[in-house]
């Protein structure tokens, strides 16, 4: 096992891959829950929903675990399961098995992509200080969701956010959840982020939050595999609806855009906690993770469970201490438990896991040291990446917003010679993409 996964050679132990895979395990639980939620809005069977959502991503972490050999988890990803609920499925007249074929469709796109090497290009071509300003936006952003998981954060009619009531049980809960990784993390504590996990789940239990399961064990519903290729009441198979209908290949390029720089960011704040990032800023072994990853997306609309895609949420193993694929392995071995224990995995609330993503933003922001802010090609594209994401809420969205000033700025700056080409393909691809979208 050593020599396969080289677990001494990175400085890590067996025990500390094992809890690094429970912890980003139970960062990521709430998805089992999540997930089938949203795609019941699409017509998908709650207990197929729950199926394809932990087989698909028990494999595919496995798979990125054996194959890329790196901490990093996939799960079905929030955003795009809700726009296959509520957009995709009503674009094919309620048929979910032709939404379902758009993701499967964009999977096999970015797959091809990824092996003839553009997307690995890209990655390349993005300047170090852009990549620094991605870590340090995808800190912002984790933070921010988990201090919305917490109830800490909340919506505001008149200031679009605002603090929540100190009062409500959630908040608590997140609260102890912070307070709690802090305290750990200042005394040393190994396994900071997972105790407290832990002890948010515990506190939760008289304050309501943490709701006890009913059942603990859950039949298998495999009836959404296959989902692309299943007809719909008229006998029409999903695929063909899709390519055969316009709106929805344009759709097939939209999702596309997401994920291909949704991934490349989350790998960034991953290297970075995992210590797989090079000094210019650069992912160690990054062809296998893209392999994988844009498999999933294939693989998830596949089996129904909505585009799989690597888990931001996979920083927490990482920074508990995670560092090989044996942390992607134990955390896909746990989905695949799960399968059948979805009631009793179900206790790990949203808000319990407030702590551990505010802790992995809190070290994330290190990254803004290694910027020139005084170069505006440096400062002004990092500052609008770093703001973009947390603030539109998707990480593509600031990737593209700090990719576009990047160019305007050079431009500006009489210092276009220094674009590369790429660069140029990727700004105009998201101009594009944010006027289609």
């Amino acid at each position: 096992m050593e020599k396969f996964f080289k677990i001494a050679e990175r400085g890590s132990s067996t025990g500390r891959e094992l809890r690094a895979g429970l912890t980003t395990f139970l960062a990521m639980a709430y998805i089992i829950a999540v997930n089938p939620t949203l795609l019941a809005e699409a017509g998908i069977p709650a207990s197929a929903a729950v199926t394809s959502t932990c087989v698909g991503a028990g494999i595919m972490t496995i798979l990125m675990g054996l194959f890329a050999n790196r901490p990093l988890a996939c799960a079905s990803g929030m955003g795009v399961n809700a726009v296959v609920a509520f957009t995709l499925t009503a674009m094919t007249g309620g048929d979910w098995h032709a939404a379902m074929a758009v993701i499967f469709l964009e999977g096999i796109i970015i797959l091809i992509l990824v092996i003839c090497g553009l997307r690995e290009a890209i990655m390349d071509a993005i300047p170090a200080a852009l990549r620094h300003s991605i870590a340090a936006g995808l800190g912002l952003f984790i933070a921010f969701i988990g201090l919305i998981n917490g109830g800490i954060v909340v919506n505001n009619e008149s200031t679009l956010v605002s603090m929540g009531s100190i009062t409500n049980p959630v908040y608590i809960v997140g609260a102890i959840s912070i307070i709690a990784t802090f305290v750990l993390y200042c005394l040393h504590v190994k396994g900071e982020i997972l105790w407290g996990i832990i002890i948010a789940v515990i506190a939760g239990i008289p304050l309501g939050v943490t709701t006890l399961p009913t059942a603990i064990v859950s039949g298998l519903d495999f009836s959404s595999f296959a989902a692309p290729f299943q007809t719909d009441a008229s006998g029409v198979m999903g695929i063909a609806k899709v390519v055969t209908t316009p709106a929805l290949l344009l759709f097939v390029f939209s999702l596309m855009m997401s994920d291909f720089f949704d991934t490349m960011g989350t790998a960034f704040a991953v290297a970075k906690q995992g210590d797989f990032l090079t000094e210019d800023g650069k992912v160690e072994d990054i062809k296998p993770i893209l392999i994988v990853d844009s498999a999933a997306a294939a693989v998830g609309g596949f089996c129904g469970a909505s585009s799989i895609t690597t888990f931001v949420e996979s920083t927490a193993g990482a920074a508990d201490g995670g560092r090989t694929g044996l942390t992607s392995i134990t955390t896909g071995v746990l989905f695949l438990i799960a399968a059948f224990f979805s009631p009793l995995i179900s206790i790990v609330c949203s808000a319990a896991t407030c702590g551990a993503l505010v802790m992995v933003g809190f070290l994330m922001m290190g990254e803004v040291m290694d910027i020139d802010w005084n170069d505006p090609m440096q400062g002004i594209p990092a500052f609008m990446t770093v703001a973009g994401i947390p603030l539109t809420y998707s990480i593509s969205t600031g990737i593209g917003l700090g990719f576009i000033t990047y160019v305007v700025v050079a431009v500006a700056s009489k210092r276009a010679k220094e674009i590369k080409p790429l660069m140029w393909v990727a700004a105009i691809a998201f101009l594009i993409s944010f006027f289609v979208s």
